[in-house]
């Protein structure tokens, strides 16, 4: 990924941060924004993000994203100055459910082996 982009992903990811959190605080409480990864050509950007409430809250946010996605948009190209806004696409970044399974793992592991040893 070139300079460029990851300039451009670290203010999309900060601009759409702030404008969901500020613009919508209530159906936003439980999201934050993890990353932006955008096209070369900066036409499409998908926003990663995770969400504190459990499964059912997840689907529930996703909609709520998706239906809102032009206005968050339309307010990034109010903020930033870019030749090319690009479409926002976002999805669910479950690294940390699998940070908390691969913890799990680890801690079996370490209980079989403390067994082990008695």
């Amino acid at each position: 990924m070139s300079n460029r982009n990851i300039r451009v992903s670290e203010l999309l990811k900060r601009e759409v941060s702030e404008i969901l959190h500020t613009r919508y605080q209530k159906e936003s409480v439980a999201i934050t924004v993890t990353g932006v990864d955008v096209s070369p050509d900066h036409s499409q950007a998908t926003v990663y993000y995770s969400s504190l409430a459990d499964q059912t809250d997840h689907w529930s946010s996703q909609r709520f994203l998706d239906r809102v996605s032009g206005k968050i948009r339309h307010e990034v190209g109010k903020r930033i100055v870019l030749k090319r806004i690009p479409a926002l696409k976002f999805e669910f970044d479950d690294a940390l459910s699998q940070g908390y399974r691969i913890n799990d793992i680890i801690d079996s592991l370490e209980m079989t082996d403390d067994q082990r040893e008695d």
